[in-house]
């Protein structure tokens, strides 16, 4: 028998009423009827589109981005029936080999899918040197390139972020500590990257890179607006439900409500959490517009 999440604590609602068409650009699902892929470091429990849809109530949402997660390597089974649930509501981001037939990613663009992550700090799928490749593979179904990488990586992978004939969207806050932004060659290169190139980036997941291990961290709201005051129109936002790394023990269980009313003192005004829920999201990922 397999076990379940063990979902963020209380029943509140976030503070804030979110305006229609909001988005939670980054969730991912889990069942244990599909295998991890070999060497896969997260092994969470069951979190279905479903039990999803519990939270996403209580948020206020009414669209989400399904990610595969590393968990599953190029096994895109559960987004995909989770697109199938959410309807026009969903889109997703795919894993990919970078091998698979036109007519299959065509059917996963029909579907709902809209980009591809390759993941460098827990992913066994790729190396840095896919990037390039799988770049190329889907530049001609519009699809982003979704990216998660250690500073040091993404520091060494500059020349090639630049030439990318893709959108660029880094994930996470792109792994930057908010209590030494000011002082990180990371943080000055994401800034020059979102002041010159088709890059976006999602204030997702901050937790991970707190020091306090919480998105209530302080520290995130400087991190968070450095990037909204530079690219307000490629700034989007995610939950990380159903935050995999808490089940690992990595960081106390977030409470996803909370997590709503940060982004809202993060934005500052209507306006900026207007874009960064609804505006952008529609533009990243074609949802249609509200």
């Amino acid at each position: 028998m397999s076990t379940r999440f063990p979902f963020s604590s209380g029943e509140d609602l976030a503070g804030t009423a979110l305006a229609p068409g909001a988005c939670d650009c980054h969730i991912h699902v889990y069942h244990h009827r599909v295998p991890a892929v070999l060497g896969a470091r997260l092994y969470p429990p069951d979190a279905s589109v479903q039990d999803y849809l519990r939270i996403q109530a209580r948020m206020g949402t009414s669209r989400a981005v399904v990610v595969t997660p590393s968990t599953y390597g190029t096994d895109n089974r559960l987004m995909l029936e989770a697109l199938s649930i959410l309807g026009p509501g969903g889109r997703g981001v795919a894993v990919i080999s970078g091998q698979e037939p036109d007519t299959l990613l065509q059917q996963m663009h029909e579907q709902g899918v809209r980009g591809i992550r390759v993941n460098l700090s827990l992913g066994v799928t790729h190396g840095a040197d896919a990037i390039e490749t799988l770049a190329r593979r889907i530049a001609p179904l519009g699809w982003h390139l979704q990216l998660l990488a250690p500073i040091d990586q993404l520091l060494s992978l500059e020349p090639v972020l630049r030439r990318l004939p893709v959108r660029l969207v880094l994930d996470h806050f792109a792994r930057i500590s908010p209590g030494e932004c000011a002082h990180q060659t990371a943080h000055d290169l994401v800034i020059d990257l979102l002041k010159q190139h088709p890059v976006w980036i999602k204030i997702s997941g901050g937790y991970l890179v707190s020091r306090m291990a919480t998105t209530q961290d302080p520290a995130l709201e400087d991190l968070a607006r450095s990037f909204i005051r530079v690219a307000p129109d490629r700034v989007v936002w995610g939950s990380d439900w159903p935050h995999a790394t808490a089940t690992a023990g990595r960081h106390p269980m977030p409470n996803d409500a909370h997590q709503i009313d940060q982004l809202v003192r993060w934005a500052g005004d209507s306006q900026h959490l207007h874009q960064i829920l609804v505006t952008n999201p529609e533009h990243l990922y074609g949802f249609t517009p509200v």
